[in-house]
């Protein structure tokens, strides 16, 4: 594969991963399971436990997990043809989907902020439709 396709996928490839990684540690429709997962992560009784569940409430250890998987649905390599490429491209994707996240993460917050400070406006001025 041409490096200009290689760094295509990477682009391409990091956006379900950080889809996913976001969706299952963030979003509302995980909230039951993470909260469970978040509690074993602190109170369970070997450090293997704790680790495991951790993993399902921090966005950047289970993206690992997902790149993973996708390595091993696309076969995808970076850079290097034999199994150095599939490193490489590991770290790469976990790298990209991060920097999606935090990107993500930022323009929600910017949002939310907005919102408020249109409600607050909106609150002083005395123009309140409820």
């Amino acid at each position: 594969m041409e490096l200009f396709d290689q760094i295509l996928w990477l682009i391409v490839l990091a956006i379900p991963i950080a889809c996913i990684a976001w969706t299952v540690t963030h979003e509302e429709i995980f909230k039951e399971p993470r909260k469970y997962c978040a509690n074993r992560s602190v109170s369970g009784k070997s450090l293997l436990t704790r680790k495991f569940f951790y993993v399902f409430t921090c966005e950047y250890c289970f993206s690992h997990y997902i790149t993973i998987l996708i390595l091993i649905l696309t076969d995808y390599k970076l850079l290097l043809g034999d199994w150095r490429g599939y490193i490489v491209s590991g770290f790469s994707l976990v790298w990209m989907a991060n920097i999606y996240m935090s990107l993500f993460g930022l323009i929600r917050q910017s949002i939310k902020k907005e919102i408020v400070e249109i409600d607050t406006l909106v609150r002083k001025s005395g123009n309140i439709d409820n």
